[in-house]
């Protein structure tokens, strides 16, 4: 029997910085679109849920044909809320409504760049069975060994001086969260196990295909980004040009 597996993807209707960026027009579509279709076209999942607190929210959820069974908690939807408890209350949500799952992937709404091969990956990775998650990675673009700090004096000064003299290319390769996904087992999110820790297995994703939207700098840039690339993706191949 196939272990039974979600996608929960939250998304909160405060967003301050920019004004309901959840559901804001990017490249054509909501931008929540893009993460439901990605789940939808995967081909992991046996549902897409939304966890919402915001009606608007749900109805653009449902209408791109993801599903919202509940209405999130007020206390699950400020600013100071974090990833793992809004999981942790939909996985719940699910086993005591009578359809617990094993898996649970949290995907971001505001993850336009996010593959259903992506995701597939993860899946693959967790099923081995031998992590509590598994979660979009990509590397850092420059050596974070040789970063450097304004003062208060308005002045540098490097967080790490003893690698002044070291070449980039024997400095070890750091990583960061992609800011995609997160899959994890249920008992995971249910414990409310830390993600950033050895229990959690990385997916390998190249920085090209990620970009984080915080800001209206961040969306104007991964507009620019996401127009390329699917201008790049729809130019004829070389074997095609030549049947022409």
């Amino acid at each position: 029997m196939q272990p039974s597996r979600v996608a929960i993807i939250p998304a909160r209707g405060g967003s301050k910085r920019i004004p309901r960026k959840n559901v804001k027009e990017f490249c054509g579509k909501p931008m929540i679109a893009w993460s439901i279709e990605a789940a939808l076209h995967s081909d992991c999942f046996e549902r897409v849920v939304v966890s919402t607190d915001d009606p608007d929210i749900a109805a653009v959820a449902q209408e791109f044909g993801a599903e919202v069974p509940f209405t999130r908690p007020d206390s699950l939807s400020d600013d100071h809320t974090g990833t793992i408890p809004v999981i942790q209350h939909a996985v719940q949500w699910l086993k005591d409504a009578g359809t617990p799952v094993d898996f649970a992937c949290c995907l971001y709404a505001t993850a336009p760049f996010v593959t259903p091969e992506a995701l597939r990956d993860g899946w693959e990775r967790i099923r081995q069975g031998d992590c509590d998650y598994a979660f979009s990675v990509t590397s850092f673009a420059f050596p974070i060994q040789r970063a450097i700090r304004i003062t208060e004096q308005g002045r540098v000064a490097m967080f790490h001086p003893e690698h002044f003299n070291t070449r980039s290319q024997d400095l070890e390769e750091a990583w960061h969260d992609a800011g995609q996904f997160y899959w994890g087992t249920a008992e995971a999110w249910l414990e409310r196990k830390g993600i950033f820790a050895d229990g959690s297995a990385p997916v390998m994703l190249p920085r090209h295909r990620v970009q984080d939207i915080d800001t209206p700098e961040d969306w104007e840039r991964a507009e620019w980004l996401f127009k390329a690339m699917k201008a790049s993706a729809d130019q004829p191949r070389g074997d095609e040009l030549k049947c022409k």
